[in-house]
């Protein structure tokens, strides 16, 4: 089944209308957040990548569940967030970010059993290399 074009001079209107309304370029201002579900956590809130990466690095299971309780974030699981952390500080970290860095060697998460990813203490060690390398 074939539909007829909407005529251009509607469509143009119409379209153009809506686009304005969803583009995020046309938004000069920030706003407050309209729902407070989409707020972020007290872990998180005002924090800068380093920051949060060495946090999150330091923290224990029992920590990650009770920042993330009822989150999406506790889909990622605390070893997804701390191998993700240990990049992040590897790509932007400081000597600074040593020490948490090389706690993170000795980090409790077993080896992946299979080739489906890396410990946290693989990407620690990458991001020592990257630091090191700089």
């Amino acid at each position: 089944m074939v539909l007829d074009p909407v005529p251009s001079e509607i469509s143009r209107r119409f379209c153009r209308h809506i686009s304005q309304e969803v583009c995020p370029s046309n938004v000069k201002f920030p706003q407050a957040l309209k729902v407070p579900e989409f707020a972020p956590r007290q872990f998180i809130a005002g924090q800068d990548a380093r920051t949060l990466a060495r946090d999150i690095l330091a923290m224990s299971q029992e920590e990650f569940s009770a920042a993330f309780k009822g989150s999406p974030m506790k889909r990622a699981k605390l070893r997804g967030l701390k191998r993700n952390a240990a990049v992040v500080l590897g790509n932007m970290g400081t000597t600074e970010d040593l020490e948490v860095l090389i706690r993170a060697l000795n980090d409790p998460e077993p080896l992946p059993s299979t080739g489906s990813g890396q410990a946290v203490r693989e990407h620690a060690a990458c991001a020592l290399t990257h630091l090191a390398a700089r």
